[in-house]
Protein backbone atom coordinates (compact mmCIF):
# COMPACT_ATOMS: atom_id res chain seq x y z
CA UNK A 1 0.00 0.00 0.00
CA UNK A 2 1.30 3.45 -0.94
CA UNK A 3 2.04 5.58 2.08
CA UNK A 4 3.20 9.00 3.20
CA UNK A 5 6.72 9.61 4.49
CA UNK A 6 7.63 12.65 6.58
CA UNK A 7 11.37 13.16 6.08
CA UNK A 8 13.74 15.61 7.76
CA UNK A 9 11.73 16.01 10.96
CA UNK A 10 12.43 16.18 14.64
CA UNK A 11 10.10 13.71 16.36
CA UNK A 12 8.30 14.37 19.60
CA UNK A 13 6.81 10.94 20.18
CA UNK A 14 4.40 11.80 22.99
CA UNK A 15 6.90 11.12 25.76
CA UNK A 16 10.12 12.74 24.59
CA UNK A 17 11.90 14.48 21.76
CA UNK A 18 13.78 11.76 19.93
CA UNK A 19 17.44 12.19 19.12
CA UNK A 20 18.47 13.83 15.88
CA UNK A 21 16.56 14.20 12.65
CA UNK A 22 14.23 11.39 11.69
CA UNK A 23 11.43 10.17 9.49
CA UNK A 24 7.96 8.68 9.91
CA UNK A 25 5.94 6.59 7.48
CA UNK A 26 2.14 6.46 7.49
CA UNK A 27 0.29 3.66 5.77
CA UNK A 28 -3.49 3.84 5.68
CA UNK A 29 -4.64 5.36 8.93
CA UNK A 30 -1.71 4.17 11.03
CA UNK A 31 1.97 4.85 11.57
CA UNK A 32 3.96 2.01 10.06
CA UNK A 33 7.57 3.03 10.70
CA UNK A 34 9.52 5.52 12.83
CA UNK A 35 13.21 6.24 12.28
CA UNK A 36 15.33 8.60 14.36
CA UNK A 37 18.98 9.46 14.91
CA UNK A 38 19.47 10.41 11.30
CA UNK A 39 18.15 7.13 9.91
CA UNK A 40 16.09 7.15 6.74
CA UNK A 41 12.99 5.27 5.66
CA UNK A 42 13.27 3.58 2.29
CA UNK A 43 10.30 4.68 0.18
CA UNK A 44 8.05 2.15 -1.45
CA UNK A 45 6.45 2.48 -4.85
CA UNK A 46 3.84 5.23 -4.85
CA UNK A 47 4.83 6.74 -1.51
CA UNK A 48 4.38 10.47 -1.12
CA UNK A 49 7.49 12.12 0.35
CA UNK A 50 7.09 15.25 2.47
CA UNK A 51 10.15 17.30 3.41
CA UNK A 52 9.62 18.40 7.00
CA UNK A 53 12.36 21.04 6.63
CA UNK A 54 13.57 20.39 10.17
CA UNK A 55 10.17 20.98 11.75
CA UNK A 56 8.67 18.90 14.54
CA UNK A 57 6.38 15.97 13.91
CA UNK A 58 4.24 15.18 16.94
CA UNK A 59 0.94 13.59 17.92
CA UNK A 60 -2.21 15.65 17.50
CA UNK A 61 -3.32 17.54 20.59
CA UNK A 62 -6.16 16.36 22.83
CA UNK A 63 -8.55 18.89 24.37
CA UNK A 64 -9.55 17.47 27.76
CA UNK A 65 -12.30 19.98 28.56
CA UNK A 66 -14.08 20.66 25.29
CA UNK A 67 -17.25 22.73 24.98
CA UNK A 68 -18.00 22.62 21.27
CA UNK A 69 -21.45 24.11 21.77
CA UNK A 70 -20.23 27.05 23.87
CA UNK A 71 -20.83 29.77 21.27
CA UNK A 72 -17.76 32.02 21.07
CA UNK A 73 -14.77 31.19 18.93
CA UNK A 74 -11.78 32.95 17.43
CA UNK A 75 -13.92 33.34 14.32
CA UNK A 76 -17.11 34.61 15.93
CA UNK A 77 -17.74 36.51 19.15
CA UNK A 78 -21.09 35.77 20.85
CA UNK A 79 -21.87 37.98 23.87
CA UNK A 80 -23.98 35.38 25.70
CA UNK A 81 -24.53 31.64 25.90
CA UNK A 82 -28.03 31.16 24.50
CA UNK A 83 -28.54 30.45 20.79
CA UNK A 84 -31.58 29.48 18.71
CA UNK A 85 -31.54 25.72 17.98
CA UNK A 86 -30.47 26.03 14.35
CA UNK A 87 -27.66 28.43 15.26
CA UNK A 88 -26.52 26.14 18.07
CA UNK A 89 -26.24 23.14 15.76
CA UNK A 90 -24.21 24.99 13.14
CA UNK A 91 -22.08 26.73 15.77
CA UNK A 92 -21.21 23.39 17.36
CA UNK A 93 -20.15 21.99 13.99
CA UNK A 94 -18.13 25.10 13.25
CA UNK A 95 -16.33 24.88 16.58
CA UNK A 96 -15.45 21.25 15.90
CA UNK A 97 -13.75 22.32 12.69
CA UNK A 98 -12.02 25.22 14.48
CA UNK A 99 -10.49 22.88 17.06
CA UNK A 100 -9.14 20.66 14.29
CA UNK A 101 -7.81 23.74 12.46
CA UNK A 102 -5.79 24.53 15.58
CA UNK A 103 -4.21 21.11 15.92
CA UNK A 104 -6.65 19.39 18.26
CA UNK A 105 -7.28 16.05 16.61
CA UNK A 106 -9.21 14.71 19.64
CA UNK A 107 -11.60 16.25 22.14
CA UNK A 108 -13.17 15.00 25.35
CA UNK A 109 -16.41 16.87 25.87
CA UNK A 110 -17.09 18.51 29.21
CA UNK A 111 -20.75 19.09 28.47
CA UNK A 112 -23.07 20.49 25.85
CA UNK A 113 -25.84 23.05 25.57
CA UNK A 114 -28.04 20.43 23.92
CA UNK A 115 -28.82 16.89 24.95
CA UNK A 116 -28.02 15.33 21.58
CA UNK A 117 -26.15 17.80 19.35
CA UNK A 118 -22.69 16.38 20.08
CA UNK A 119 -23.87 12.81 19.58
CA UNK A 120 -25.32 13.68 16.17
CA UNK A 121 -22.29 15.77 15.27
CA UNK A 122 -20.03 12.84 16.09
CA UNK A 123 -21.83 10.61 13.60
CA UNK A 124 -21.14 13.18 10.89
CA UNK A 125 -17.48 13.52 11.88
CA UNK A 126 -16.84 9.78 12.03
CA UNK A 127 -18.55 9.20 8.68
CA UNK A 128 -16.42 11.89 7.03
CA UNK A 129 -19.39 14.17 6.52
CA UNK A 130 -17.77 17.16 8.17
CA UNK A 131 -14.41 18.04 9.74
CA UNK A 132 -13.80 17.72 13.44
CA UNK A 133 -11.71 15.97 16.06
CA UNK A 134 -12.20 12.50 17.42
CA UNK A 135 -14.89 13.19 19.97
CA UNK A 136 -16.01 11.69 23.24
CA UNK A 137 -19.49 13.16 22.99
CA UNK A 138 -21.23 14.37 26.12
CA UNK A 139 -24.73 14.96 27.29
CA UNK A 140 -26.02 18.29 28.36
CA UNK A 141 -24.49 19.31 31.70
CA UNK A 142 -26.76 18.19 34.51
CA UNK A 143 -27.49 20.31 37.55
CA UNK A 144 -30.47 19.87 39.88
CA UNK A 145 -33.74 21.35 38.55
CA UNK A 146 -33.70 24.00 41.28
CA UNK A 147 -30.33 25.36 40.08
CA UNK A 148 -30.16 27.54 36.98
CA UNK A 149 -26.65 28.87 37.50
CA UNK A 150 -25.35 27.82 34.08
CA UNK A 151 -28.73 27.66 32.35
CA UNK A 152 -27.46 24.83 30.14
CA UNK A 153 -30.81 24.20 28.50
CA UNK A 154 -33.83 22.05 29.08
CA UNK A 155 -33.47 18.42 30.12
CA UNK A 156 -36.42 16.05 30.01
CA UNK A 157 -37.39 14.31 33.26
CA UNK A 158 -34.96 16.44 35.20
CA UNK A 159 -36.00 15.34 38.68
CA UNK A 160 -34.24 14.94 42.01
CA UNK A 161 -33.23 11.85 43.91
CA UNK A 162 -31.18 8.76 43.03
CA UNK A 163 -33.74 7.25 40.66
CA UNK A 164 -34.12 10.46 38.64
CA UNK A 165 -30.35 10.68 38.34
CA UNK A 166 -30.15 7.05 37.24
CA UNK A 167 -32.78 7.69 34.60
CA UNK A 168 -30.88 10.69 33.29
CA UNK A 169 -27.68 8.66 32.88
CA UNK A 170 -29.65 5.87 31.22
CA UNK A 171 -31.26 8.30 28.76
CA UNK A 172 -27.94 9.86 27.83
CA UNK A 173 -26.44 6.44 27.21
CA UNK A 174 -29.44 5.42 25.08
CA UNK A 175 -28.94 8.33 22.66
CA UNK A 176 -25.21 7.64 22.30
CA UNK A 177 -23.43 9.94 24.74
CA UNK A 178 -20.15 8.42 25.92
CA UNK A 179 -19.61 10.85 28.81
CA UNK A 180 -22.22 12.29 31.16
CA UNK A 181 -21.38 15.51 33.00
CA UNK A 182 -22.66 16.54 36.44
CA UNK A 183 -22.20 19.82 38.26
CA UNK A 184 -21.45 18.40 41.70
CA UNK A 185 -20.71 21.86 43.05
CA UNK A 186 -21.52 25.40 42.03
CA UNK A 187 -19.17 28.03 40.61
CA UNK A 188 -18.17 31.26 42.35
CA UNK A 189 -17.55 33.03 39.06
CA UNK A 190 -21.26 32.76 38.29
CA UNK A 191 -22.64 33.24 41.78
CA UNK A 192 -20.50 34.33 44.76
CA UNK A 193 -20.09 31.51 47.27
CA UNK A 194 -21.49 28.85 44.94
CA UNK A 195 -18.24 26.90 44.63
CA UNK A 196 -18.72 25.63 48.17
CA UNK A 197 -22.33 24.60 47.53
CA UNK A 198 -22.92 20.90 46.91
CA UNK A 199 -25.60 20.40 44.28
CA UNK A 200 -26.09 16.65 44.80
CA UNK A 201 -26.17 14.22 47.67
CA UNK A 202 -23.72 11.34 47.90
CA UNK A 203 -26.63 8.98 47.28
CA UNK A 204 -27.47 10.73 44.02
CA UNK A 205 -23.84 10.80 42.86
CA UNK A 206 -23.38 7.14 43.73
CA UNK A 207 -26.55 6.27 41.83
CA UNK A 208 -25.12 8.05 38.79
CA UNK A 209 -21.94 6.02 39.15
CA UNK A 210 -23.78 2.73 39.42
CA UNK A 211 -25.92 3.48 36.38
CA UNK A 212 -22.93 4.67 34.37
CA UNK A 213 -21.19 1.36 34.97
CA UNK A 214 -24.35 -0.54 34.01
CA UNK A 215 -24.84 1.57 30.87
CA UNK A 216 -21.19 1.54 29.81
CA UNK A 217 -20.63 5.31 29.90
CA UNK A 218 -18.12 7.54 31.70
CA UNK A 219 -18.91 10.25 34.23
CA UNK A 220 -17.32 13.70 34.43
CA UNK A 221 -17.93 16.35 37.04
CA UNK A 222 -17.49 20.02 37.76
CA UNK A 223 -16.10 19.83 41.29
CA UNK A 224 -14.74 22.98 42.86
CA UNK A 225 -15.64 22.28 46.50
CA UNK A 226 -13.46 19.94 48.50
CA UNK A 227 -16.44 17.77 49.41
CA UNK A 228 -17.56 17.65 45.76
CA UNK A 229 -14.19 16.15 44.80
CA UNK A 230 -14.60 13.48 47.47
CA UNK A 231 -18.18 12.83 46.41
CA UNK A 232 -17.12 12.27 42.81
CA UNK A 233 -14.33 9.91 43.82
CA UNK A 234 -16.59 7.83 46.06
CA UNK A 235 -19.13 7.57 43.22
CA UNK A 236 -16.60 6.47 40.61
CA UNK A 237 -16.43 9.58 38.42
CA UNK A 238 -13.67 9.19 35.82
CA UNK A 239 -12.91 12.84 34.96
CA UNK A 240 -12.82 15.59 37.57
CA UNK A 241 -12.68 19.21 36.50
CA UNK A 242 -11.17 22.00 38.60
CA UNK A 243 -10.73 20.41 42.08
CA UNK A 244 -9.52 23.82 43.24
CA UNK A 245 -10.40 23.50 46.93
CA UNK A 246 -9.18 19.91 47.45
CA UNK A 247 -7.68 19.40 50.92
CA UNK A 248 -5.06 16.89 52.05
CA UNK A 249 -7.65 14.14 52.53
CA UNK A 250 -9.01 14.73 49.03
CA UNK A 251 -5.44 14.64 47.67
CA UNK A 252 -4.90 11.27 49.32
CA UNK A 253 -8.16 10.00 47.83
CA UNK A 254 -7.18 11.29 44.39
CA UNK A 255 -3.77 9.64 44.66
CA UNK A 256 -5.35 6.32 45.63
CA UNK A 257 -7.28 6.37 42.34
CA UNK A 258 -4.56 7.88 40.17
CA UNK A 259 -4.58 4.98 37.70
CA UNK A 260 -8.30 5.35 37.02
CA UNK A 261 -9.01 9.10 36.93
CA UNK A 262 -8.11 12.22 35.01
CA UNK A 263 -8.04 15.82 36.18
CA UNK A 264 -8.29 19.00 34.10
CA UNK A 265 -7.96 22.11 36.28
CA UNK A 266 -9.15 24.41 33.46
CA UNK A 267 -6.65 27.19 34.02
CA UNK A 268 -7.50 28.79 30.66
CA UNK A 269 -10.79 30.25 31.84
CA UNK A 270 -9.12 31.51 35.02
CA UNK A 271 -6.43 33.39 33.13
CA UNK A 272 -8.93 34.68 30.59
CA UNK A 273 -11.11 36.04 33.39
CA UNK A 274 -8.17 37.87 34.93
CA UNK A 275 -7.16 39.27 31.53
CA UNK A 276 -10.66 40.27 30.40
CA UNK A 277 -11.57 43.92 29.90
CA UNK A 278 -15.37 43.92 30.10
CA UNK A 279 -17.60 46.64 28.65
CA UNK A 280 -18.67 49.34 31.14
CA UNK A 281 -22.10 47.84 31.73
CA UNK A 282 -20.72 44.41 32.71
CA UNK A 283 -19.29 44.11 36.20
CA UNK A 284 -16.72 41.30 36.52
CA UNK A 285 -15.47 42.30 39.97
CA UNK A 286 -16.58 39.15 41.76
CA UNK A 287 -15.53 36.95 38.82
CA UNK A 288 -12.01 38.39 38.85
CA UNK A 289 -11.76 38.02 42.63
CA UNK A 290 -12.82 34.37 42.34
CA UNK A 291 -10.36 33.75 39.51
CA UNK A 292 -7.48 35.24 41.49
CA UNK A 293 -8.31 32.99 44.45
CA UNK A 294 -8.60 29.88 42.29
CA UNK A 295 -5.35 30.56 40.45
CA UNK A 296 -3.50 30.95 43.76
CA UNK A 297 -4.93 27.62 44.91
CA UNK A 298 -4.15 25.86 41.63
CA UNK A 299 -0.53 27.04 41.67
CA UNK A 300 -0.13 24.90 44.78
CA UNK A 301 -2.57 22.15 43.87
CA UNK A 302 -1.45 21.16 40.37
CA UNK A 303 2.26 20.71 41.14
CA UNK A 304 1.23 18.53 44.09
CA UNK A 305 -1.08 16.46 41.89
CA UNK A 306 1.77 16.02 39.43
CA UNK A 307 4.18 15.03 42.22
CA UNK A 308 1.74 12.36 43.35
CA UNK A 309 1.51 10.89 39.86
CA UNK A 310 -2.00 12.06 38.96
CA UNK A 311 -2.96 12.37 35.31
CA UNK A 312 -3.44 16.13 34.92
CA UNK A 313 -4.32 17.44 31.46
CA UNK A 314 -4.67 20.85 29.81
CA UNK A 315 -8.16 21.92 28.79
CA UNK A 316 -9.47 25.26 29.90
CA UNK A 317 -13.20 25.80 29.42
CA UNK A 318 -12.93 27.47 26.02
CA UNK A 319 -16.04 28.85 24.33
CA UNK A 320 -17.00 31.68 26.66
CA UNK A 321 -17.04 35.19 25.16
CA UNK A 322 -13.68 36.11 26.71
CA UNK A 323 -12.17 32.63 26.29
CA UNK A 324 -13.09 31.55 22.76
CA UNK A 325 -12.85 28.14 21.13
CA UNK A 326 -9.67 28.03 19.05
CA UNK A 327 -7.47 29.51 21.75
CA UNK A 328 -7.18 26.10 23.42
CA UNK A 329 -3.41 25.66 22.98
CA UNK A 330 -2.89 28.54 25.41
CA UNK A 331 -3.50 26.07 28.24
CA UNK A 332 -0.17 24.44 27.47
CA UNK A 333 1.64 27.74 27.99
CA UNK A 334 -0.24 28.31 31.25
CA UNK A 335 0.84 24.90 32.59
CA UNK A 336 4.43 26.00 32.03
CA UNK A 337 3.92 29.51 33.39
CA UNK A 338 1.86 28.71 36.49
CA UNK A 339 2.41 25.05 37.36
CA UNK A 340 6.11 24.51 36.71
CA UNK A 341 5.71 22.06 33.83
CA UNK A 342 8.43 21.88 31.22
CA UNK A 343 7.18 22.20 27.63
CA UNK A 344 7.96 18.52 27.11
CA UNK A 345 5.91 17.53 30.18
CA UNK A 346 2.83 19.46 29.13
CA UNK A 347 3.11 18.17 25.58
CA UNK A 348 3.04 14.65 27.03
CA UNK A 349 -0.04 15.59 29.04
CA UNK A 350 -1.77 16.87 25.90
CA UNK A 351 -0.85 13.88 23.72
CA UNK A 352 0.11 10.63 25.44
CA UNK A 353 -2.14 11.21 28.47
CA UNK A 354 -4.77 12.57 26.11
CA UNK A 355 -4.84 9.26 24.29
CA UNK A 356 -5.46 7.53 27.62
CA UNK A 357 -8.22 10.02 28.43
CA UNK A 358 -9.92 9.19 25.14
CA UNK A 359 -9.85 5.51 26.15
CA UNK A 360 -7.41 4.81 23.33
CA UNK A 361 -4.06 4.80 25.09
CA UNK A 362 -2.90 1.73 23.18
CA UNK A 363 -3.31 3.41 19.79
CA UNK A 364 -3.56 7.19 20.17
CA UNK A 365 -1.34 10.00 21.40
CA UNK A 366 2.08 8.69 20.42
CA UNK A 367 4.27 8.60 17.33
CA UNK A 368 4.83 4.88 17.39
CA UNK A 369 4.41 2.03 14.88
CA UNK A 370 0.86 0.71 14.94
CA UNK A 371 -0.61 3.89 16.40
CA UNK A 372 -3.26 5.95 14.65
CA UNK A 373 -1.86 8.62 12.36
CA UNK A 374 -3.14 11.74 14.13
CA UNK A 375 -0.14 14.01 13.54
CA UNK A 376 0.98 17.62 13.47
CA UNK A 377 3.93 18.95 11.49
CA UNK A 378 5.00 22.09 13.32
CA UNK A 379 7.17 24.85 11.91
CA UNK A 380 9.37 25.20 14.97
CA UNK A 381 10.16 23.33 18.16
CA UNK A 382 7.32 23.20 20.73
CA UNK A 383 9.60 21.29 23.09
CA UNK A 384 11.69 24.47 23.34
CA UNK A 385 8.77 26.91 23.12
CA UNK A 386 5.29 25.49 23.52
CA UNK A 387 3.70 28.80 22.49
CA UNK A 388 4.40 28.06 18.81
CA UNK A 389 1.32 25.81 18.92
CA UNK A 390 -0.89 28.87 19.45
CA UNK A 391 -0.12 30.10 15.93
CA UNK A 392 -2.11 27.99 13.48
CA UNK A 393 0.15 29.26 10.68
CA UNK A 394 2.97 27.29 12.30
CA UNK A 395 0.99 24.08 11.84
CA UNK A 396 2.23 23.07 8.40
CA UNK A 397 0.28 19.83 8.40
CA UNK A 398 -2.65 18.48 10.38
CA UNK A 399 -3.37 14.80 9.83
CA UNK A 400 -6.22 12.86 11.41
CA UNK A 401 -6.68 9.15 10.85
CA UNK A 402 -4.07 9.14 8.11
CA UNK A 403 -5.74 11.89 6.07
CA UNK A 404 -4.70 15.50 5.82
CA UNK A 405 -7.06 18.05 7.27
CA UNK A 406 -4.35 20.55 6.38
CA UNK A 407 -2.06 19.44 3.59
CA UNK A 408 1.50 20.83 3.82
CA UNK A 409 1.44 21.45 0.08
CA UNK A 410 -1.34 23.98 0.70
CA UNK A 411 -0.17 25.33 4.06
CA UNK A 412 0.87 28.71 2.74
CA UNK A 413 -2.38 29.35 0.89
CA UNK A 414 -5.44 31.33 2.03
CA UNK A 415 -3.92 32.26 5.37
CA UNK A 416 -3.84 28.60 6.42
Amino acid sequence: MAGIIFNNVRIFDGAQLRAGIGAVRVEGNRISEVADGGRLIAPQAGDRIIDGQGGTLMPGLVEAHAHLSWPSSVERFVPGMALPPEDLVLTTARNARILLDHGFTSAYSAGSLSKSVEVVLNTFITSGGMPGPRLVASSIERSPPTIDELDPGQVADHGTGPEAVREFVKQCASIGAKSVKFLLSGEDALMPGASQQLLYTQEEASAAGEQARESGVWLACHAQANEAVKMGLRAGFRVLYHCSYADSEALDMLEAKRDDIFIAPAVGIIQATLDATPPPHFDMTHMKASAAEVLALQKKLVPELKRRGLKVLPGGDYGFPFNPNGRNARDLELFVEHFGYSPEEVLTAATLLGGELMGMGDELGQVKPGFLADLLLVDGDPVADVTVLQDRRRLRAIMKDGRFHKDPALAGLAGA
